[in-house]
């Protein structure tokens, strides 16, 4: 009878042993969370800049503006 009785769950330090685990989880998924913006968003994006201003000619624009009549002090 005494062979059944459960062992006593050990309760001593048991938050700081789960925060120490999810912490360090927590971490990781952030590090990977962060990776996948930098490559999913960020460099596309610049990469999208860089194409534009590449072959952007802004005294084109400009006219191209002023011929539309966009600019009120514009002539």
């Amino acid at each position: 009878m005494a062979s059944d009785v459960l062992a006593k769950p050990r309760m001593r330090g048991l938050l700081s042993r789960r925060l120490r685990i999810h912490i360090v989880g927590a971490f990781i998924v952030s590090l990977g969370v962060a990776n996948l913006y930098k490559v999913g968003v960020a460099e596309p994006r610049k990469k999208a800049y860089a194409d534009f201003y590449r072959n952007y000619d802004s005294m084109k624009d400009f006219e191209e503006m002023k011929k539309a009549s966009i600019f009120q002090s514009v002539k």
